[in-house]
């Protein structure tokens, strides 16, 4: 039988639109950077990128400077600037700012002085989606965009991270977006590309593929995609409560992204199902990619008051446009066997 991806937070497939786009970027020969034509030709790949990222992320007039993914867009926006953050935050922003904001048992998170703070608008493990203050000095929206209606302009932050393999474009690729007027100060240097905020010549083909998925997607948020993803998580953590009542949904008393599921069964180790599931043909994770393979509780978790052994016994479920209700049906079926295998090891 196929196997089931319900990964979509680490990465979401690439969309066909993407790929043609990139394909057709390959044939591009010119450098950027170049004024004649070749060149021009590539510069015109490259902004049309930038207009269709900032026209689906509704930061039309900001500026949208093109990285190698969100962990570098973080360190451009949030390097030397003194900016506190919560236990909640991605490590890529974790690692530039103070641990200093609270965090509630639903992971919501309070930001006394937001011009000097940084807050993620929905996190990767957990799905909450927080209420960004006005003024906020950086969001990280990686999760959130393509996922949920937002607008930049409207949002009241002056930095926000973006990456395209998230919605379904190539890894590789993002953008830190700036509200017009921000001093953003390069962390590469080298070169006078990105408005001089970002040396180095730009990744043209995979620019064109993030312009491409981020359109695609911004076209998915007008209609029921997202509705009818919503009501298939709810089926799963439904379907799984029925039988498994010591289950711990989290962040469900609060809002959250339509796609995620995180979910404690106290007593069954996080990695150990998802090693489990992995056998049995799905695709799943045990908190956020970029931690994977490290056997330690979800920071995230903890971060939220969770004790070490529960933090330890979580698993995510993220589920996309493409994840069919029988996928989800097959998914809680075979986890609901190997949980009632787990309990006859307890007894």
């Amino acid at each position: 039988m196929a196997r089931v991806y319900l990964d979509y937070n680490a990465t979401a497939p690439l969309r066909s639109e993407a790929r043609a786009a990139m394909i057709a970027a390959m044939d591009v020969v010119g450098n950027p950077s170049s004024v004649h034509a070749e060149g021009r030709a590539a510069k015109g790949l490259v902004e049309r990128a930038r207009a269709q990222v900032a026209a689906a992320f509704g930061a039309e007039g900001a500026d949208v400077i093109f990285t190698s993914g969100a962990t570098e867009a973080a360190a451009l926006a949030c390097a030397g600037r003194g900016l506190a953050g919560a236990g909640v935050e991605h490590d890529a922003v974790g690692a530039w700012v103070s641990d200093e904001l609270e965090v509630d048992e639903d992971g919501r998170v309070g930001v006394p002085d937001p011009a000097r703070s940084v807050l993620q608008m929905a996190n990767s493990e957990t799905g909450v989606v927080q209420a960004l203050p006005e003024g906020l000095a950086v969001s990280d929206m990686t999760q959130a965009f393509g996922k949920l209606p937002m607008a930049f302009n409207w949002s009241g932050c002056q930095m926000a991270l973006v990456s395209a393999h998230k919605l379904g474009g190539p890894k590789g690729i993002g953008a830190l977006v700036v509200k017009r007027g921000t001093d953003v100060a390069a962390q590469i240097l080298g070169g006078g590309q990105e408005m001089g905020r970002r040396a180095g010549t730009e990744n043209v083909i995979g620019i064109a593929g993030f312009g491409a998925a981020a359109e695609a997607a911004a076209r998915d948020l007008e209609g029921e995609t997202w509705a009818r993803v919503e009501k298939l998580r709810n089926i799963l953590e439904s379907t799984i409560a029925q039988f498994a009542n010591e289950t711990i949904f989290v962040g469900k008393a609060v809002d959250r992204l339509p796609n995620t599921s995180c979910f404690i069964t106290p007593g069954w180790k996080g990695e150990t199902q998802v090693m489990a599931m992995d056998l049995a043909g799905f695709a799943i994770s045990a908190g956020s990619a970029c931690s994977s393979g490290k056997v330690r509780a979800s920071k995230v978790l903890r971060a939220m008051g969770f004790d070490e052994a529960k933090a330890s016994s979580a698993i995510r479920v993220s589920l996309g446009p493409q994840t069919t209700e029988d996928e989800i049906m097959r998914f809680a079926e075979d986890w609901l066997k190997r949980w009632q295998k787990h309990q006859g090891r307890m007894v």
